[in-house]
């Protein structure tokens, strides 16, 4: 009787290690497989997208391609072994819910910097203004852009605030015109004083033939008659031209007999006759 009882043991034994051994087994395969497709898609996916996207976009899409996969593939083994998976899902789903609302903040600077490395309204090394700063791209992250001030100061922007404000962008076309306002007195001759500015202006290097330069009578001040002087250059030479023709066109004014007014005021005093 005993025998027969060690025997039946022995038979459930072997049955049950048999069932197990080929559960595990199947869930070793099925994890293998899984994670050579994971591998295989974060490859394929990095192949496709690094002549479309930013390198960093690429690294994250790939990842989350590879651990999307993984997570399917875990949930599967753990059904292999007769575990219900639906309690798994609902508490991932929880935790995911906690953290986006722990975290929508950054969250939203995530959400705004891959908007910005996709649509590039600005590039490495342009000269921006953004959230109200203004400096040289240095980096671009997926969280915060990184700016260096005319000053030289190191500026931190959070992508939010860059992605939800106005962005304009210096150096992004090739070419700038240059906004300048001179004022010749209201006793000078104006053809004279629009000859010498468009002269000086045209014989600038740096200034382009076309489009050609404006210099017009833009306004009568209150103490002078200004002339609007609007010249295009290279985007690179934007600030040069500017300096030199502010130097250039006030000694040049003056060689042809125009003044440079200031604000000034008239006062008139009426002496009121006493008893």
């Amino acid at each position: 009787m005993q025998d027969l009882d060690l025997a039946n043991y022995a038979d459930q034994a072997v049955q049950l290690a048999t069932a197990w051994g080929l559960r595990i087994l199947g869930a070793v395969a099925l994890f293998v497989v899984g994670r050579m497709v994971a591998k295989w898609s974060r490859r394929v996916s990095r192949t496709g997208l690094e002549n479309k996207l930013d390198p960093s976009l690429v690294r994250f899409f790939s990842s989350l391609i590879y651990y999307a996969i993984m997570v399917f593939v875990v949930l599967a083994v753990l059904a292999r072994f007769g575990i219900q998976t639906a309690s798994f899902v609902a508490v991932l789903g929880a935790a995911s819910l906690a953290i986006g609302l722990a975290m929508q903040g950054t969250f939203s600077n995530f959400a705004s910097g891959v908007m910005i490395l996709i649509f590039r309204p600005f590039k490495l090394g342009d000269m921006v203004d953004i959230a109200g700063t203004s400096g040289v791209v240095k980096e671009i992250g997926l969280f915060s852009s990184v700016l260096h001030t005319v000053d030289n100061k190191r500026v931190i922007v959070p992508n939010s605030a860059v992605w939800g404000e106005t962005i304009t962008n210096y150096t992004a076309n090739e070419t700038r015109r240059v906004d300048m306002m001179f004022g010749v007195g209201y006793d000078d001759d104006l053809s004279v004083a629009s000859k010498t500015i468009r002269r000086i202006v045209e014989a600038h290097p740096m200034v382009l033939d076309e489009p050609k330069p404006d210099v017009e009578v833009a306004e009568l001040g209150d103490s002078s008659v200004n002339f609007a002087v609007r010249p295009w250059c290279k985007t690179t030479d934007f600030w040069r031209v500017r300096f030199d023709l502010h130097r250039s066109l006030k000694e040049g004014l003056e060689e042809a007999g125009c003044t440079i007014p200031f604000p000034q005021r008239d006062v008139h005093l009426h002496q009121v006759a006493t008893d």
